[in-house]
């Protein structure tokens, strides 16, 4: 996704309702030293994944949320959330979104709780019964201690492509590095790649040196490490300022933002005295939301002005204006109702 970073959180002026506004902002690139800038790529309405060949449109969905008990949904699952959860998939494919990101540990091994990828693999099927549906998926290897070598990583993404129902994914990642055998977990990526299993690997949460490490021994294989999927968004702004952004644009990594809309808490959905259930509650707290609350009305102010929901500002500040890195975006989604107001934050 081409994506913008705003100092201090000030968004610039969004395009009028029926506008191009295609370069109405460019800050300056963020790139390491001496290096030259990797040339983002933008074709059809997609974002290339660092140089693997493989595109995906700019804004993808998150389904960490799906089938959750542990984080999300108030620690159960039923079937109105199971329906919210479908919805929220055909409203993606409805309105041209159609990279989804997944992960083995997503609603995994808890009483009560559904794997994400065995829903996402169900709502696939379901859509393509009706209908041929292009979708991308993303996914993920849980670096758990008692994983050892190349071999646990393709006995995992097999499992996880029988979750899916799918003999190939478009992106395999690391979810996070390892206490130990990171060499092993890079080994058994290039070797999904050589089995014809992925299209593309990466990582995610993974630091300057880490992703630098990581690079290079892909690339003794002729394999790029085709992106680094991190905490981005206009109130988490550590990418910036601890190298993994500046690395990216240099080695031509695309970086994958998640949580883009702080998990609900930009979209002005929460208040102080409304705060988030559950885990969230404890992160996004009222003294927390009271702070937040001069950048929320900022952005609600600069929707009003457009006839736009804070939620669209935020899809247009994501998905329209160039920071001169190559970005993608994956917020989370749990309902369809959101999905309609994205389809008024085109251009």
């Amino acid at each position: 996704m081409m994506a913008l970073q705003v100092a201090g959180g000030v968004l610039p002026p969004l395009p009028a309702r029926g506008g191009r506004g295609r370069a109405l902002f460019r800050p300056p690139r963020a790139v390491a030293s001496g290096a030259a800038p990797a040339a983002a790529k933008e074709e059809d309405g997609k974002v290339a994944l660092g140089g693997s060949g493989v595109a995906v449109t700019k804004l993808g969905i998150g389904a960490w949320s799906w089938g959750d008990t542990t984080y999300w949904n108030e620690f159960q699952w039923d079937d109105r959330k199971l329906k919210a959860a479908k919805g929220a998939f055909d409203a993606s494919i409805d309105c041209g979104i159609t990279f989804f990101d997944t992960a083995e540990v997503y609603g995994a091994g808890v009483s009560g709780a559904i794997n994400s990828e065995s829903l996402l693999g169900r709502f696939i099927k379901e859509r393509q019964q009706k209908e041929e549906a292009e979708v991308a998926i993303a996914t993920k290897f849980a670096a758990l201690p008692w994983r050892f070598g190349r071999g646990s990583v393709i006995s995992a993404l097999k499992a996880s492509l029988d979750r899916l129902g799918v003999s190939s994914v478009e992106l395999y990642q690391l979810h996070w590095p390892g206490i130990w055998g990171n060499e092993g977990y890079l080994d058994g990526l290039g070797d999904a790649v050589e089995q014809g299993l992925v299209k593309a690997v990466g990582v995610s949460n993974y630091s300057e040196k880490r992703l630098r490490d990581a690079y290079e021994r892909l690339k003794k294989r002729g394999i790029p490490l085709a992106s680094n999927q991190v905490n981005y968004s206009l109130i988490y702004r550590n990418p910036e300022e601890n190298g993994v952004k500046a690395a990216c644009d240099e080695l031509g990594i695309t970086l994958i933002a998640y949580s883009p809309i702080a998990q609900g808490a930009l979209t002005g959905k929460y208040t102080p005295d409304n705060p988030p259930k559950g885990p969230r509650g404890r992160i996004y707290t009222p003294e927390f939301l009271t702070k937040l609350q001069p950048l929320i009305n900022r952005i609600k102010e600069i929707g009003g002005n457009y006839g736009r929901t804070p939620t669209q500002v935020l899809s247009i500040r994501d998905s329209e204006l160039n920071c001169g890195a190559e970005l993608a975006c994956v917020p989370g989604q749990r309902g369809a109702d959101p999905w309609g107001e994205e389809r008024g934050a085109g251009p």
